[in-house]
């Protein structure tokens, strides 16, 4: 298939600038990918679409303010740094921006001396900078106090209240971006979830540069994915298998959910226990080993995500559905509504 083929025309006013309330308030699009139907429902109307066997996924990741303006030592000049992911010791792997201001050996001082950075490395390939970052205490309380959320391009209205880019479940630091599908829950609608006897399993995949990456080759397959670090827990891989065993579905909340458990299904080639990276690319063709059903968002015109959502419910379905989206004035990506695909 072609990039191209994952194209549709989006009216600008249709990508939400700003989150809704309350986070259950939104609207939400429901495929039966078995027929093409769709129905047009609230957020809050899934608890009664599950069912006591079924579990949910969710990805536990937790947003770091990772946008950080970084003045040169010598010269004074202003670089924005974007820290994307987490390598060894206290080395980054960084968007720069402009990137020829950022040379290896160059110093850089944030938030007026709070944290020091020096870029050690560049990688030739994409022109991320490696920065090894230095400061008293802990580098994430720093960027809590001096960062800002790094919010998609798309999204040009200031967010007031950094927590909205969170979803309400988040605990483990690291992603360069939420998980939005999460968005939506309230603790009051996850509690009515569990009391209706639906398990709640947590993994984590911290979302990385991938999501900022668009796809440039018109042949998908030629696509490379970037690499992005996940833990399935064996309290939630066993929660999946039991989830199996009773007849129950495993509903992903979220892309980064889905990546992970078919990461683990597709190397191990059974839900287990497991900690790695993973650079899947899922696209028509993929076949599901875990996943029974998915909420997500609606995503950018010929992006990874459109295809995954197209291998899972079928191309010609996604692209109507989208259409009919479209059609309907739903709102778009991070802030705006969702998509239940059973």
């Amino acid at each position: 298939m072609k990039t191209s083929d994952f194209y549709y025309e989006l009216p600008e006013e249709l990508i939400a600038q700003t989150p809704i309330e309350p986070r259950n308030a939104s609207r939400m699009m429901v495929l039966h990918k078995d027929s093409g139907e769709i129905e047009h429902k609230v957020f809050s109307d899934l608890t009664e679409m599950l069912n006591e066997k079924d579990c949910l996924v969710l990805n536990d990741t937790r947003v770091i303010p990772a946008r950080i303006f970084g003045v040169k030592k010598d010269t004074g000049a202003v670089v924005e740094f974007l820290l994307v992911a987490q390598k060894e010791n206290d080395v980054w792997e960084c968007l720069c921006k402009p990137g020829k201001r950022a040379k290896i050996g160059t110093l850089f001082s944030f938030g007026e001396g709070k944290l020091t950075g020096e870029v050690v490395s560049i990688n030739e390939e994409d022109g991320n900078r490696f920065v090894k970052f230095t400061c008293e205490g802990n580098i994430f309380a720093v960027l809590d106090e001096i960062g800002s959320m790094p919010l998609p391009p798309y999204i040009r209205e200031k967010l007031s209240d950094k927590e909205r880019y969170q979803t309400v479940y988040s605990r483990e630091l690291g992603s360069a971006a939420a998980p939005t599908a999460g968005l939506h829950f309230t603790p009051e609608m996850l509690e009515e979830i569990k009391q209706k006897g639906v398990k709640i399993a947590y993994v984590t995949l911290h979302v990385g540069l991938g999501t900022f990456r668009p796809v440039k080759v018109d042949d998908v397959t030629k696509h490379n994915m970037h690499s992005e670090h996940y833990i399935m827990p064996k309290e939630t891989a066993d929660i999946i298998n039991e989830t199996k065993q009773n007849g129950g579905r495993v509903i992903c909340v979220g892309t980064t959910s889905c990546r992970t458990v078919e990461s683990v299904a597709a190397k191990n080639g059974c839900i287990c226990a497991d900690e790695d990276d993973t650079s899947i690319f899922i696209y028509p063709g993929f076949e599901y080993k875990c996943m029974d059903a998915l909420i997500t968002n609606f995503h950018l015109p010929e992006s990874t995500l459109i295809m995954l959502v197209s291998a899972f419910a079928g191309f010609d379905n996604i692209m109507n559905a989208y259409n009919t989206a479209v059609a309907e004035r739903y709102r778009f990506f991070s802030f705006g509504d969702a998509m239940f695909i059973e």
